[in-house]
């Protein structure tokens, strides 16, 4: 909340200014000028007591609807019949004594300062009217020379105080609507503050969940890194091992699997440095994502001895990285399930170039596997492969399919849109 708004400068001087001694003074100036009367009339007969008594009135006209009701003083109806009743009195005085001119400041005092807009106009013309009878009372000359001279100074008085009052009153009023307008404002540079502060804490929050997005999507990165070079390479590593176990007898495929082993053993050492680095695989860097893919079907073919069929369509063209990476990593996968579980005999890898999307399809003859039942009800599979697999694709706005049945084989297909797709929809 704002603080309120200081008072107006004419408000501000009606408070604490000269206006605020306008009882004192008013008594003051009335006691003065009766005791100049008193003199003046000693032996004029009645001329004394009616003097007297209009001041009297005047007295106990102020004592009564001012001094005595404070709490009138705050009501526009009151304040506007004390206003008009004193200048009636003074009127009176000023036309028998010229010299209650000088009380006239009572009048503009009392007008200015509790006489609301547009009353106050009318006391201060009242106040000056008399003012002006005052100055003109005693000229001599004709009567008409005497009421033109009444008449403009009545016209000078009245335009130059009614003015003055006009000027005050505009002051005031602008005054106020600067006051207005900057409370307004600190009132709007608060509730900036207020939006500021909130949208620091947004922010903050946005900020911490985007850090603690991060850290997960890095972490599921790594899982799936290490699932496809590591957890694959010592799988083939096992097996070739394994393998090696059994043909002890005979030298020459006990050298062909400790080789094919080492070979293992070194391409995963590869793998998993770029994967903490985070570049591209090795089989990317050499080519473009069909080269890739023929190369590693090559390698995986002569490893475990079973037939793959790589074929393109469409026309081969660049995609961005991060989808012939998630792609190729999908045909590792997809081929290090065969080998750990389908028994097949033959594999076959398309990839697919369409105007809009790059797909990858996956095919084997082998044992195939309920594609229904959970990950954990399978023999042999521990799901996080396929898992795996499926957020790469997905990330990338993809989709991954999975057909399967027992003993008709599997087909994965992933397939990805390109920059243009993804720009367009």
């Amino acid at each position: 909340m704002s603080e309120p708004a200081a008072p107006s400068r004419l408000v501000a001087w009606q408070r604490q200014g000269p206006l605020n001694l306008v009882p004192y003074g008013a008594y003051v100036l009335l006691t003065a000028l009766t005791a100049l009367t008193l003199p003046w009339h000693k032996g004029h007969g009645f001329a004394l007591p009616v003097d007297v008594s209009l001041c009297a009135l005047a007295a106990l006209w102020m004592f009564w609807m001012f001094t005595l009701h404070p709490g009138w003083q705050r009501s526009a109806a009151r304040m506007g019949v004390f206003v008009a009743g004193l200048i009636l009195i003074m009127a009176a005085l000023v036309i028998r004594d010229p010299w209650f001119g000088f009380f006239t400041p009572a009048g503009y005092a009392f007008s200015i300062k509790y006489l609301p807009w547009p009353s106050r106009q009318a006391g201060v013309a009242g106040t000056a009217t008399v003012a002006a009878i005052s100055q003109t009372w005693g000229i001599n000359g004709t009567i008409a020379f005497h009421v033109a001279m009444c008449v403009l100074a009545m016209a000078i008085n009245v335009g130059a105080t009614c003015s003055l009052t006009w000027f005050l009153w505009t002051s005031d009023k602008q005054d106020q609507e600067r006051k207005r307008a900057l409370a307004e404002l600190n009132e709007a540079n608060e509730r900036l503050e207020a939006t500021i502060a909130e949208n620091d804490g947004l922010h903050r929050q946005l900020l911490t969940q985007a850090r603690e997005a991060g850290i997960l999507d890095e972490r599921r990165r790594m899982a799936r890194e290490i699932h496809d070079t590591l957890a694959q390479g010592l799988t083939g590593i096992v097996t070739q091992l394994q393998a090696a176990e059994q043909a002890a007898a005979d030298p020459e495929r006990w050298q062909r699997h400790v080789t094919a082993a080492t070979r293992l053993a070194r391409d995963s050492l590869t793998e998993a440095r770029r994967s903490v680095h985070a570049l591209r695989p090795q089989p990317l860097e050499e080519g473009r994502l069909s080269e890739a893919l023929a190369g590693v079907a090559e390698r995986w073919a002569g490893l475990h001895g079973i037939p793959v069929q790589v074929t393109t369509t469409g026309t081969g063209r660049p995609v961005q990285p991060e989808v012939e990476f998630a792609l190729l990593r999908a045909a590792q996968e997809a081929l290090a399930n065969v080998a750990k579980h389908a028994r097949a005999t033959r594999v076959g890898l398309t990839v697919s170039y369409m105007d809009s999307e790059v797909a990858l399809d996956v095919r084997d003859d082998g044992v195939g596997f309920d594609a229904v039942a959970p990950a954990p009800a399978r023999p042999g599979h521990d799901g996080f492969g396929l898992v795996a697999m499926r957020q790469r694709i997905e990330d990338l706005a993809g989709t991954l399919q999975v057909e399967s049945e027992p003993g008709g084989g599997t087909a994965i297909s992933a397939c990805v849109p390109t920059v243009t797709a993804v720009a367009r929809s």
